[in-house]
């Protein structure tokens, strides 16, 4: 477990910045989510077409979730209340989703599958907002962020907005106005904040802070680079000078294995042949694992017969290799970001500081989510949410 400080002259930890936090959803089982969403639709039919126990083998059942479970609609996303056990009608839409560092899939957005889905992150789940989660342990980033709705198996998510629209900014109450006093200006918006902290956070998720506008303006500028590339949002990321990883020999129907030559900066899928593939790229490892290697396992490793998961593209589709080829850029680029100078920062803004400030300690209603139901939610067999 990293270890945070407590001494005052030091950097303030994160869980103070952004005070308010909420554990990982956790799936249960794996089919509700995977990279091709046609075959999240074919899952959820060949669960439905089951009936009695063979529904419930299907399903997976866990001591958190079975096909007996009554629990309510899943916020924003209209999709059955009653038991799955009775359940009928079409797959919910699938929706985008983080599922591990840097991987997009696609998740059912049903409640009823997912053993902790996190409601309080749904409610706040828009295109404005952005999701941190805390990686383990290990070379990689500390922090990610992410617009998709985030399933991975990391620490603590901490979303920069704790209501829908990009309204009420996660941040201790006051931060943003003495941050501007310190740095001679007007406060520094929110997602600005955000992009200093995934600059500047330290391996035991501590922020240091400065009140040097020049080094505040580098490392806002480094973070809001690395916002962009982990989002992906907009504009397409190309790397400098021309180059770009283009297929040069035609991708198998089924790559059964995965290798890098690194003379040729060149990226091996059983037969087919992607290059140039930087060295960082391939290298790129988040909480310790190499990137590609996972996206790819993802993609190609051997479900079990019989499982829901078994249900999956017969061939490799093309979207996959559009993937790949993005996912290739951004990793590059990513590792290509400078580091923001060694050292301690000038003009720094400690624990004290903000102590002083009354910044900190935040209290007690920062560390909980807001109250965000403006509309009623279905409960569990149709009965409407109270909460």
């Amino acid at each position: 477990m990293r270890s945070v400080p407590n001494d005052d002259t030091d950097a303030p930890p994160l869980a103070d910045l952004m005070p308010w936090s909420v554990a990982p959803p956790r799936l249960g089982r794996s089919w509700p989510a995977g990279p091709d969403p046609a075959s999240l639709r074919a899952r959820w039919d060949a669960l439905l077409t089951a009936r009695g126990p063979d529904r419930e083998t299907l399903f997976e059942p866990t001591r958190a979730r079975t096909a007996h479970s009554a629990v309510g609609q899943l916020p924003g996303h209209p999709g059955g209340a009653e038991r799955l056990v009775r359940a009928e009608g079409p797959c919910p839409e699938p929706v985008r989703a983080l599922v591990a560092p840097f991987d997009e899939q696609w998740l059912i957005p049903d409640q009823r599958l997912i053993d902790a889905a996190r409601p309080e992150l749904w409610r706040i789940a828009d295109d404005r907002q952005v999701f941190v989660t805390e990686t383990p342990t290990g070379p990689g980033p500390l922090l990610l962020a992410t617009t998709l709705f985030p399933v991975l198996r990391t620490g603590r998510v901490r979303p920069l907005f704790r209501r829908p629209g990009g309204r009420e900014p996660n941040l201790a109450p006051g931060l943003t106005e003495y941050l501007g006093t310190r740095l001679g200006g007007t406060a520094p918006e929110p997602v600005d904040v955000l992009a200093w902290i995934l600059s500047a956070v330290r391996a035991d998720l501590t922020v240091p802070l400065t009140g040097d506008p020049a080094r505040w303006a580098l490392g806002v500028a480094s973070g809001r680079r690395a916002l962009w590339l982990m989002r992906r949002d907009g504009e397409r990321p190309k790397l400098p000078g021309g180059r770009r990883p283009y297929v040069r020999a035609p991708l198998p129907a089924r790559p059964g294995e995965l290798r890098y030559d690194r003379d040729e900066e060149t990226l091996y899928l059983g037969e087919g042949r992607i290059s140039p593939v930087p060295v960082d790229a391939w290298d790129f490892e988040a909480g310790g694992v190499r990137v590609l290697e996972e996206w790819f396992l993802a993609r190609t490793g051997e479900p079990e017969p019989g499982t829901l998961s078994a249900i999956r593209p017969a061939s490799w589709p093309q979207s996959w290799t559009s993937e790949l080829l993005e996912l290739i850029t951004v990793l590059a680029l990513l590792a290509d970001l400078p580091p923001l100078p060694d050292g301690p920062v000038p003009s720094p803004v400690t624990t004290a500081d903000l102590r002083a400030a009354g910044v900190v300690p935040v209290p007690a209603s920062a560390r909980r989510p807001a109250s965000v139901l403006d509309v009623p939610e279905e409960g569990p067999e149709g009965q409407l949410a109270l909460i």
